[in-house]
């Protein structure tokens, strides 16, 4: 059984995904198997808000190369979750901006 803290790896923090804070849209790097309802149960459990609508994008991995030696980075899962209007914002994300 996964927990939600199994579901929800890390948050993402780029330049992109701070841009979307304002229009309540957060942006968590997910388990690659965890479905959009899974993700949605789990960042309302961990975080105590009310999450809208729940996008996943799924990112295959690179091939890179170190001198003759060649080798792939990790593909991952990104989840872009928006919450609802009325919903307190994420406490993890305040002040970054």
């Amino acid at each position: 059984m996964k927990t939600a803290y199994d579901i929800i790896k890390k948050p993402v923090i780029t330049e992109r995904s701070m841009s979307g804070i304002g229009e309540n849209k957060y942006v968590f790097e997910v388990l690659m198997s965890a479905n959009k309802v899974e993700i949605k149960k789990a960042i309302e459990e961990i975080f105590g808000v009310q999450v809208a609508s729940v996008n996943t994008v799924k990112l295959p991995g690179k091939w890179k190369r170190m001198g003759v030696h060649t080798g792939k980075t990790p593909a991952m899962k990104k989840a872009i979750v928006t919450l609802k209007a009325d919903s307190k914002p994420i406490e993890i994300f305040e002040g970054m901006l």
